[in-house]
């Protein structure tokens, strides 16, 4: 039988767990390419021989999807595997059928081939979109289990974007790790929430390494998801975050609702911001594919934590850049903090772009008048401080900061600048206690 060839579409994250999961090891099939997409700076490498394993001495390349088709006729591929989020069904689809003019077979693969068990109860938290609230319910989640007494491991999705070897597997357990592993500002944003609410963090690349090593130091492990993907660990409580200010998303987007139909539990987060009527409709469509979920009702009531640096000022919003950009919220904690405030004014940031800010905004033309807080390396950072310098300049007067970061300790803000936090609540009942009783017994 001759070896089937695939390519393995991905953003640097499924892709590899893919990989080490379901082909490292099957004689039948050569991976001869990922592809990448979604985050700058990510193609051009290779995934190094260490982590491939004998069957591949020199590695496997890593190359932009654009180059899609002309890989596929060079490297004579019978099948193409995709492997990441937050894409659109209508997106899928167009990507199915590139693949399937260019010959090869294309496949979505289950749940079942990927999710490693583990020994100790698992807690999944997913979403629907990115930017739906998964940080702040997981952490909640967190809080109600160690109250029990129990010991919490968080395993996060993962995000290696620099030297993949050195980022096989990651432990953090103090803001200092942080530095020494010259995280990008995207993972500092869903690290550090968790390292000041006391949790040690892992993540990498070699789950199953990962997944050890969680399990030696907690009595339970927390699956915090990226984008809108599924677990990688199989959950004995899943629950599903979903965001009335984007209603239908969740039937619409891939893999969203995959989690949506699996969820245990669903939280219907941003009841206090969202009009009601998309919460009902959220709620219709949530249980029209999953009746038996407990539905959760949530605020994330937002607070800044200096009004009066924003009251009757012009403006700048800054937000996390992955629920502005593949996440395509128009809206953020930020723009409302700062209207909640008595802003005079939100500016738009578009005429003070720099770089590779501008290319973002071109990706991605139907952002608000928002700045993302992109910071994939150092590029990208230094593009945001000489951005933020032109609205200083141009009479921004202040900077309402909507990333769960101090972003001031990794950017240089010439700005006065307030922060602008949200934490879950959930309303009445069920609560995270109710859903959480498989995992909490009678502790």
């Amino acid at each position: 039988m001759s070896a089937e060839r695939v390519v393995i579409l991905g953003a640097a994250g499924r892709d590899f767990h893919v990989f080490n999961t379901a082909y490292r090891e099957r004689p039948h099939a050569r991976v001869v390419a990922f592809t990448a997409q979604q985050i700058p700076h990510i193609d051009q490498r290779r995934y190094p021989p260490e982590l491939a394993g004998p069957g591949y001495p020199d590695g496997i390349p890593i190359v932009p999807e654009d180059t899609l088709e002309e890989v596929i006729a060079r490297e004579r591929v019978t099948r193409c595997v995709m492997a990441y989020s937050d894409v659109s069904h209508e997106y899928v689809m167009h990507l199915a059928s590139r693949v399937a003019a260019a010959g090869p077979d294309f496949e979505i693969g289950g749940v079942a081939r990927t999710m490693l068990k583990a020994t100790k109860p698992v807690v999944a938290v997913c979403a629907s979109r990115t930017g739906a609230g998964k940080s702040q319910t997981s952490r909640a989640v967190v809080n109600v289990l160690r109250n029990a007494g129990l010991r919490v491991s968080v395993v996060r999705h993962p995000m290696p974007y620099g030297d993949l070897l050195k980022q096989r597997v990651q432990r953090f357990e103090t803001p200092a790790d942080l530095d020494l592993h010259e995280v990008t500002i995207e993972e500092r944003e869903d690290y550090e929430p968790h390292l000041r609410n006391g949790s040690v963090v892992f993540t990498g690349i070699d789950y199953a390494e990962v997944l050890r090593l969680a399990q030696r130091d907690g009595d339970v492990v927390l699956w915090d998801g990226g984008n809108n993907d599924f677990p990688f660990f199989a959950p004995d409580v899943y629950i599903t975050v979903v965001d009335p200010h984007r209603a239908g998303h969740e039937l619409t987007y891939h893999p969203g609702e995959i989690n949506v139909r699996l969820a245990d539990a669903v939280v219907v987060n941003k009841v206090d911001t969202a009009d009601s009527r998309d919460v009902h409709q959220v709620i219709a469509n949530v249980r029209s594919v999953n009746p038996q979920a407990a539905v959760l009702r949530a605020a994330s009531p937002i607070t800044v934590d200096d009004p009066s640096v924003l009251e009757g000022r012009r403006v700048l919003a800054i937000e996390d850049g992955p629920t502005l950009t593949h996440g395509g919220m128009t809206i953020g904690a930020a723009m409302i903090g700062a209207r909640t405030a008595g802003a005079m004014e939100l500016v738009d940031p578009r005429s003070y772009l720099v770089g590779e800010l501008r290319e973002t905004f071109d990706r991605y033309p139907d952002l608000g008048a928002l700045l993302p807080a992109m910071g994939y390396g150092a590029q990208q950072v230094q593009d945001l401080e000489a951005t933020l310098r032109n609205a200083a300049a141009d009479g921004v007067e202040a900077i309402a900061v909507g990333t769960p970061i101090d972003l001031g300790a990794v950017v240089d803000i010439p700005l006065p600048y307030t922060r602008v936090r949200y934490e879950l609540e959930v309303e009445g009942t069920p609560t995270l206690k109710d859903v959480l009783s498989p995992v909490l017994g009678d502790a």
